[in-house]
């Protein structure tokens, strides 16, 4: 507990503090995945043939766009919305076949704070629940704190969105409550829950990302032979 001189408490000293840096748009490399921040609309053919492997069209239920009714209209959601500072999109490819097979947009982003949200997570099935989309998530954070010096990575979610709750804990975030009626999409009410990662959490989460990522964690079939989870 830190007080100040009339003994009233107060946050911890933030002395050497100045503030972190903007995300640049050089590419994030891991083992199985390329992130490439968004500069043209090469990817958009890609994406939507990746995208529409998911036939019921599910995985566009929490977000305020989508589905799409064709590649033109995909496409005319792309130009209008991915080239932005903020949010700064990413397609993620797989680094063997290059495919393009989902979107992450780092966005809020406050420097001066030391603050910043990962959204617009859209993985194709060809992403969704492999390890190249565990790490993406772990490529985005590391560059978050490692590189730009961010005290703080947020996630948010729509309460009701259960695998995105899920997904948010299982990747070391920390719940921290749901703002309710907080937002309006679809023509429907939000109640929207936050978590996050802080600077001082994240050495211990980069290690078990490390351990969980080690190619000896993998048997000749690629299933992991340790959970996420049992790292933390």
């Amino acid at each position: 507990m830190h007080r100040n001189e009339h003994n009233q408490p107060i946050g911890f000293p933030l002395d050497d503090w100045t503030r972190a840096d903007l995300p640049d748009r050089e590419p994030m490399s891991g083992n199985s995945v390329v992130l490439h921040c968004v500069t043209n609309t090469e990817p958009c053919e890609g994406l939507y043939k990746a995208y529409t492997l998911d036939t019921k069209g599910l995985a566009w239920t929490y977000l305020p766009y989508g589905p799409f009714k064709d590649q033109a209209a995909f496409d005319q959601w792309f130009e209008k919305t991915c080239f932005s500072d903020d949010p700064l999109f990413h397609v993620v490819r797989n680094k063997i076949t290059n495919e393009a097979i989902g979107l992450a947009s780092f966005l809020r982003i406050n420097p001066e704070a030391g603050c910043i949200e990962v959204g617009h997570i859209h993985f194709s099935p060809l992403l969704k629940n492999t390890t190249m989309a565990t790490e993406a998530m772990y490529l985005m954070m590391k560059r978050v704190f490692d590189e730009l010096g961010y005290r703080r990575y947020e996630w948010k979610c729509d309460a009701l969105n259960e695998p995105s709750m899920q997904a948010a804990k299982r990747l070391g975030f920390t719940y921290e409550g749901t703002f309710r009626q907080a937002a309006i999409y679809k023509q429907r009410n939000r109640d929207t829950a936050w978590f996050s990662i802080t600077d001082h959490e994240w050495p211990g989460i980069k290690d078990s990302f490390e351990q969980w990522l080690d190619p000896k964690n993998f048997d000749s079939s690629g299933s992991q032979m340790r959970s996420l989870a049992s790292y933390f």
